[in-house]
């Protein structure tokens, strides 16, 4: 068992808590829908490379009617970085033990016309301490109206704490999930963070309010688009887009490197991956 301080155990009170919020809104959406899923939850524990404990997590996958697909993990992890990987992770040059918790959440949609979404917010623990994370939106035929709505939304929650967060943060976004090979963007972007240190209650206040505006944002969008009508080449492109997904998670995402080479649960680690998807 991990020994947790305040702020550790805060955090990861929190992405538990913002997991629980989640789910039960989605499965809301679901019966909404006429449909009975529910989340499969499956606990996993990992072992750190000494030999100690070194924490765990609880993956949650969901397949219904209006999520095809939707995975949410919370994780909290700790231990050593192995070899020339700790050089990489900010604070872990000189002393690679580190801590990590936080919440990952990735929905692929079943109507084409509703946009997929990424989430993810987190909290590291090494010779430094910080926040990171964000949301971006991923609509394989994108709509204004919701683009912008997105947006709005995290803009008023980054504007409430800092108002220079939204502009630096959306630019973030925008170079980060970015597909050099393909020479476009991941999606219609959002806003993107990391290493967000010094003051702990300031920075975890707007790491919460970061979850709070996905929360009210992309089910809202759901709602919108979800029995839109829809044609056969509106699901092409579907598919084609989330290959590209798929390529960017698997070539380009630090989140799926941190994960494999600090020895975390697999599945779900590549649990953004799309249930179908095509090449051509």
């Amino acid at each position: 068992m991990m020994q947790l301080d305040d702020q550790q155990s805060a955090a990861r009170t929190w992405f538990e808590h913002l997991r629980d919020l989640i789910c039960a809104e989605f499965e809301a959406i679901e019966r909404e829908a006429g449909s009975d899923a529910r989340f499969d939850y499956t606990p996993w524990d990992r072992t750190d490379p000494s030999g100690a404990p070194g924490g765990g997590g609880v993956r949650g996958v969901m397949k219904g009617r209006v999520f095809e697909k939707v995975g949410v993990n919370v994780s909290t992890v700790g231990g050593t970085f192995e070899g020339n990987f700790a050089k990489t992770i900010h604070g872990a040059g000189e002393d690679p033990s580190f801590f990590a918790t936080g919440i990952s959440l990735v929905a692929h949609m079943a109507n084409p016309l509703v946009p997929a979404v990424h989430m993810n917010t987190r909290f590291l623990v090494t010779t430094k301490r910080w926040f990171g994370g964000g949301a971006d939106l991923n609509p394989p035929n994108p709509i204004d109206d919701d683009t912008a709505d997105f947006h709005a939304t995290l803009k008023r929650a980054c504007d409430a704490h800092d108002p220079g967060h939204y502009d630096r943060f959306k630019r973030w976004a925008d170079d980060y999930f970015f597909i050099p090979h393909r020479g476009v963007h991941r999606g219609v972007g959002g806003i993107f963070y990391d290493h967000l240190e010094g003051d702990f209650d300031a920075n975890f206040a707007f790491t919460q309010a970061v979850g709070r505006a996905f929360l009210e944002a992309f089910p809202r969008i759901v709602r919108r688009r979800m029995n839109a009508g829809f044609t056969a080449e509106d699901e092409a492109r579907m598919l084609e887009w989330r290959g590209r997904y798929a390529e960017f998670n698997l070539v380009y995402d630090r989140g799926t490197l941190f994960g494999l080479k600090t020895g975390g649960n697999i599945d779900a680690i590549l649990m953004s991956l799309p249930p179908r998807a095509t090449w051509s």
